[in-house]
């Protein structure tokens, strides 16, 4: 069988870059809205609020020195030495001592523009419009033109989220048996772990609090108080009772919600009152614990099954009838496009212009000055944090080379350039298995084209057929699996 019509149909189909520019289209499109909606009201400390309402991107413009803003082709931006940026609107509207005013228009910044995405003045042009305005035909886009030079972001290679990974460790010579979470929920991401130690005792990590609480406690904590109840939400295979019971002979002194919240305040709080102690502790569990489930103290009682469940997998794995996950199988790994990156940067971008719009609503009003949105917002502070980021490669998380100098050697060196996938993973040390070709990787990763020397195997490329499958949002997901027959856990507060 002839193969070449079946992959030049493809390849017509599914460009070579496409991902880059589809990811970007999605931030654009929706994630920039979900950004400003978790926001969605800046308070202020003297009185004034700001309620923000729709968010809008216009196709790429330049400011010229006359104050006169013409829109702007990438060639012109190559050639002159700017950056090839979108204007940003943003729906706001003032709120003071009851008096609403209406939304306004304003102007937040400027964003970067993906060459050949939808805010991208070359969408839609036939390939002789790109010739008359300069432009390759051919030229895949997928990059960014900041001062005049092109920058790509390169796909980042990451563990899963949201996804129970089991692993064995060892600790004095001993084997223990963890179950790890990197739970994330818009930009925050927290790693909790589940850890059965030497002595069958389990004890649960997440940030914010020093040390592990034992399971029990937490247990508790959360709402599953009885004896009995917390055996049902992990199992009720008589497999496992030894190990269950062992847990809770161990804490049997702390019997309810309340002291199991005391004893998590006293970690978290240690040497305050006891109000404020109680009142972190349930900071700390809403916020840090297993996020993505949720943050309001309803979500606490859906936390416990979700802990039950790694739990069950820690103890199966303990017996050995689960073997330990595969952090290099490729199920377990995601790909982070040009979008999601947008996204993470962004995310901070607007959070500082949002703590610069109340320092400069609050500054004016102690002035005797009547606030004003338009006045309040500074662009400059948007733009140069995402400036910045793109220009340097240094990006949100301390990561460095996210950004990268498009390779302009020849054709192939441009889409090779696009379709890197680079490890976050150390070039010092070995990671022999990390850098070694998977299984998992046949017809998604070119087993090949990798560097020699200390970035073997961490920087790859994508295979020629590789195509790209999207995430679906978990809160239309749910409905579906009720209407197949899944039934909720029948509980008060779910």
């Amino acid at each position: 069988m002839d193969r070449k019509p079946v992959l030049k149909s493809f390849l017509m189909k599914r460009e070579l870059v496409r991902q880059h520019v589809d990811s970007f289209n999605d931030f654009i499109e929706n994630r920039l809205q979900e950004i400003v909606d978790e926001t969605k009201i800046i308070e202020t400390d003297v009185g004034v609020e700001v309620e923000l309402g729709n968010i809008f991107v216009d196709t790429a413009e330049v400011i010229e020195a006359d104050g006169s803003r013409n829109k702007i082709t990438p060639m012109e931006a190559r050639l002159r030495n700017l950056s090839y940026f979108s204007p940003v609107y943003l729906e706001m509207k003032l709120r003071k001592e009851e008096r609403e005013g209406e939304f306004e228009r304003v102007k937040i910044g400027m964003l970067p523009t993906m060459i050949k995405s939808k805010i991208c003045n070359l969408y839609g042009k036939s390939d002789e419009e790109l010739i008359a305005l300069g432009e390759d035909p051919l030229d895949p886009g997928g990059y960014f033109i900041v001062n005049g030079s092109e920058r790509v972001l390169v796909t980042i290679e990451d563990l899963a989220p949201n996804k129970i990974m089991l692993e064995k460790g060892e600790e004095y010579s001993k084997i223990t048996e963890v179950a790890k979470v990197f739970s994330r929920r818009g930009g925050f991401r927290a790693l909790v772990t589940v850890e059965r130690d030497r002595d069958g005792l389990i004890g649960v990590n997440f940030p914010s609090v020093p040390g592990s609480i034992p399971l029990v406690i937490l247990m508790r904590a959360l709402g599953v108080e009885t004896d009995k109840e917390i055996m049902e939400t992990i199992s009720d295979d008589p497999a496992y009772t030894h190990d269950i019971l062992l847990n809770l002979e161990e804490h049997i002194q702390i019997k309810t919600k309340e002291m199991a919240m005391e004893y998590i305040g006293k970690k978290v709080a240690a040497g305050q009152t006891r109000e404020y102690r109680l009142k972190r502790a349930e900071q700390v569990i809403d916020r840090y614990l297993l996020p993505h489930i949720g943050v309001e103290p309803e979500d606490r009682l859906r936390k416990a099954h979700y802990l039950g469940r790694m739990v069950l997998r820690v103890l199966e794995l303990a017996q050995g009838k689960r073997d330990p996950d595969d952090k290099d199988h490729y199920a377990n790994k995601r790909l982070r496009l040009a979008g999601d990156l947008m996204e993470d940067l962004f995310r901070v971008a607007f959070y500082n212009l949002t703590r610069d719009i109340k320092y400069q609503l609050e500054r004016a009003v102690v002035r005797g000055k009547e606030p004003s949105v338009h006045t309040a917002v500074r662009a400059d502070v948007l733009t140069e944090r995402i400036r910045h980021a793109l220009a340097t490669g240094n990006w949100v998380g301390g990561r460095a080379g996210v950004s990268q100098l498009l390779d302009r050697t020849n054709y192939l060196s441009v889409v090779s350039h696009l379709r890197r996938v680079v490890s976050p993973l150390s070039r010092s040390q070995p990671h022999f298995e990390a850098r070694d070709l998977h299984p998992t990787q046949f017809g998604r990763i070119c087993p090949s084209e990798t560097p020699e020397g200390p970035n073997c195997g961490l920087v790859k490329n994508l295979a020629l057929a590789c195509e790209f499958s999207t995430g679906y949002p978990e809160k239309e997901l749910i409905p579906f699996l009720y209407d197949l027959g899944v039934k909720p856990i029948q509980k008060e507060g779910l």
